[in-house]
């Protein structure tokens, strides 16, 4: 399917042929729109998926917000671009008649995911984390109450400090989110052991 720009964001949306949530699928940094499609077709087959490429460009590389560094996020720009992908989502989902997606996010994407879920909570119905750090230095207050959230972090990620991982974890379990978090013996890119949890923690919602 060609990808579209639409709402202020080139996309690819593929209409579901099942009755279960639509998937928000949001790529790590230098990927596109069509990165986490096999993912997202994999994990969850039949849903609608929703594929945005990040706005921001780091040299020639698309990201969905600024970082000042590596783990150094730009929170001002974080904030912002957070919520104009939220405003993609509800726009999308006016669109198309979908129910609240749950994201699928990688590295960056997985971050910005979960700044959604921190700042735009009725944006998503829940959330996979797949390499994702505390994007926030002191997070918002929010109530994440009957949302669930898997976070799978690598034992050997050079790119994310297990405590920053394991901080958003926490995070996110102390405002109510039903929270899994599996380290794995894996670097930061992702395993078969990655898309077999993440298969099997989609199946069971």
């Amino acid at each position: 399917m060609d990808a579209l720009a639409q709402d202020g964001f080139t996309h690819v949306y593929e209409p579901g042929t099942g009755a279960g949530a639509p998937v928000l699928l949001l790529h790590g940094t230098g990927g596109d729109e069509r990165d986490l499609l096999p993912i997202g077709r994999s994990v969850a087959p039949g849903a609608s998926l929703i594929s945005p490429r990040g706005r921001v460009l780091e040299g020639t590389m698309p990201r969905f917000f600024r970082r000042l560094a590596e783990g150094v996020f730009d929170e001002a720009d974080l904030v912002a671009r957070t919520h104009e992908l939220a405003e993609f989502v509800l726009a999308m989902r006016a669109r198309h008649g979908l129910a609240a997606p749950i994201a699928i996010g990688f590295s960056n994407g997985a971050n910005i995911a979960a700044s959604l879920l921190l700042l735009r909570p009725e944006v998503l119905a829940g959330a996979a984390l797949l390499r994702a750090m505390s994007p926030f230095a002191g997070p918002p207050s929010v109530d994440l109450t009957g949302k669930k959230v898997l976070m799978l972090s690598g034992a050997m990620d050079p790119i994310i400090p297990a405590e920053t991982a394991e901080r958003l974890a926490r995070t996110l379990a102390e405002v109510g989110a039903e929270t899994e978090h599996r380290v794995l013996p894996a670097g930061h890119g992702l395993t078969q052991a990655d898309l077999t949890l993440l298969e099997a923690w989609h199946a069971g919602r």
